[in-house]
């Protein structure tokens, strides 16, 4: 559907692709991945929640992080799985604003828990002794609800902008939910307000200060594992922040290749299989970083599988 310029009630969704035949393997893939996803992150939650050892501010912060990818997953897939069954490819106004809003606050909702992550293993590696006076259970919790807040308050600029786009020159968006680029592609408003928020807030605020204060931590951290004196002691230290240091690269490399590389027509379709791999890939190798990586949560895992087998 492409008139000439016209308000608009509702969009169409064209989804990952138009073949028929491959509509159903793509419902069962998505599915099969959204379950594991919510598998994998509630295990953790759960993990966390039941097991003392893991009652630690890291584990505080995964937890935090696996409701996000949940929630990020969740809004951005859920109606994706309802165009495969039903086939109606619309969504409203509102609900392709509402979707846009979520999946942006959530995202930077988790690069700046990640962040906080990063600030937490540069407390525990480089100044261990204040740990547990840094990072008591106050400032955790206010971290967290700042990470929580930032997020949904920077995004509401992108809602107001964008809703208020007076014209487009097509409903149709080529995408499976509603993100930026392709709204900013179809509008025939001025996008030059937007484009600048996407510069100074979206990009500088939400993304660059996050990452730097990331890179600065592990600056420090490998600083300090370098100056210890044993290798073992600098695998354990190193070990301690792998699994982290693996999930804000993979985030960070999937982010830049799909925001950060210039936008043209032939580009939406490879946008979008990017966004395909941070909405879908991403969320399902996060709780499985953390519990191949991590020793902890498999001892965990251990120790409630055992006291699960003597109550039966």
């Amino acid at each position: 559907m492409d008139h000439s310029n016209y308000t608009i009630t509702y969009f169409i969704l064209k989804g990952i692709s138009d073949h028929p035949a491959l509509q159903a393997p793509i419902f069962f893939l998505i599915l099969l991945t959204y379950l594991i996803t919510l598998g994998g992150n509630m295990t953790i939650i759960v993990l966390i929640y039941l097991d003392l050892q893991l009652q630690t501010p890291m584990y505080f912060f995964l937890s935090n992080l696996s409701i996000m990818d949940m929630s990020f997953t969740t809004i951005t897939l859920h109606k994706i799985l309802l165009v495969s069954i039903t086939g109606d490819h619309i969504i409203s106004f509102l609900g392709c604003m509402t979707q846009m809003y979520f999946f942006i606050a959530l995202a930077g909702d988790e690069l700046t828990i990640l962040t906080a992550m990063s600030y937490d293993r540069y407390v525990a590696i480089c100044n261990p002794l204040r740990y547990p006076v840094v990072m008591n259970r106050r400032d955790c919790i206010l971290l967290v609800i700042f990470c929580w807040v930032m997020g949904f308050l920077e995004s509401l600029p992108y809602l107001c902008l964008i809703s208020n786009f007076s014209c487009y020159r097509s409903n149709e968006i080529n995408h499976y939910f509603c993100d930026i680029v392709p709204l900013m592609k179809l509008t025939c408003s001025d996008t030059s307000v937007l484009e600048l928020y996407i510069l100074t807030g979206g990009i500088f605020l939400a993304g660059l200060i996050p990452s730097l204060l990331t890179v600065v931590s592990y600056i420090f951290i490998i600083a300090t594992i370098w100056r210890i004196n044993s290798s073992l002691g600098r695998r354990k230290a190193f070990y301690t922040c792998s699994s982290h240091l693996t999930v804000v690269i993979l985030l960070y490399v999937t982010l830049f290749c799909q925001y950060l590389r210039p936008v043209s027509k032939d580009s939406l379709n490879s946008k979008k299989l990017l966004s395909f791999f941070n909405t879908v890939a991403v969320p399902v190798l996060n709780p499985l970083i953390y519990s191949l990586k991590n020793k902890d949560v498999n001892s965990a895992m251990r120790r409630r599988l055992r006291s699960c087998k003597l109550f039966i």
